[in-house]
């Protein structure tokens, strides 16, 4: 969540809000996240051809995400929860968020279909659109990892290399990958929105597992098997966290 500085080339100067940290190379934008990032360095890709623009200058600011992780005793992380529809993401989201909540962390639970009802909701289900996805809400949570919140994302999010990306986005050991291991004909049985009888009837197109592909991680922080109880998979998550020192309560 940065300011910068734009100048125009007749000579208008401007004050504008910085709505992205993603673009940045990994290490400088981690260095930035940090609050350890120099004057001189600016942000790559913002406009479409992936040039500088040497107008746009990034801002460090006094209070950094190491600050704000020691106000909220804890440190920032984005918990990002994959698998089928069905699967159990959201379910096993809201309720590791409600056990963090009692136990005083700062969270925030950013789901699927949720920003499609506002942040996404130009954007529909084919390859490209997918990706665009899960960019806005990777820059959303990133920008939420440096205010020192636990985010949990909640998204199908079927290609390895858009999880990878948002991975990369983040400083290290900041993005915990968590499979929900879910097999397919369970989360059929569930269809908890009727979107399987729909893509079986033909009526619901490019659906995940069905006639869109779905890439399981090679290597996820967690894997848990989603026909277990939701409290057992909870505390699995719970000890995660507790492991990585994410939490310490």
């Amino acid at each position: 969540m940065r300011w910068c500085a734009v100048t125009s080339r007749i000579g208008v100067h401007a004050i504008c809000w910085e709505e992205s940290s993603m673009t940045l190379p990994p290490q400088e934008k981690h260095q930035a996240i940090d609050g350890n990032r120099g004057d001189n360095i600016r942000d790559d890709n913002i406009r479409d051809d992936n040039s500088r623009d040497d107008n746009i200058v990034w801002h460090d600011h006094p209070v950094a995400r190491r600050d704000r992780e020691r106000l909220h005793r804890h440190q920032g992380a984005v918990i990002w929860f994959t698998g089928l529809s069905g699967s159990g993401k959201s379910t096993l989201a809201g309720q590791l968020e409600q056990r963090l909540h009692q136990l005083g962390v700062s969270t925030y639970l950013l789901d699927g279909d949720n920003v499609r009802h506002g942040l996404c909701r130009d954007l529909g289900f084919s390859d490209a659109d997918r990706r665009e996805n899960i960019r806005r809400v990777g820059e959303v949570a990133s920008l939420m990892v440096d205010a020192g919140l636990v985010v949990l994302t909640a998204f199908i999010s079927p290609h390895r290399a858009e999880r990878q990306m948002v991975r990369e986005s983040l400083p290290e050991g900041k993005f915990i990958e968590v499979f929900v291991d879910t097999p397919l004909a369970v989360c059929e049985a569930r269809d908890p929105k009727g979107l399987y009888k729909k893509a079986r009837a033909g009526t619901l197109t490019n659906f995940t597992g069905i006639d869109a592909v779905y890439e399981p991680p090679h290597a996820p922080d967690l894997r848990l098997e989603g026909e277990q109880l939701v409290t057992n998979l909870t505390d699995q998550l719970l000890d995660l966290l507790h492991s990585r020192a994410i939490i310490k309560v």
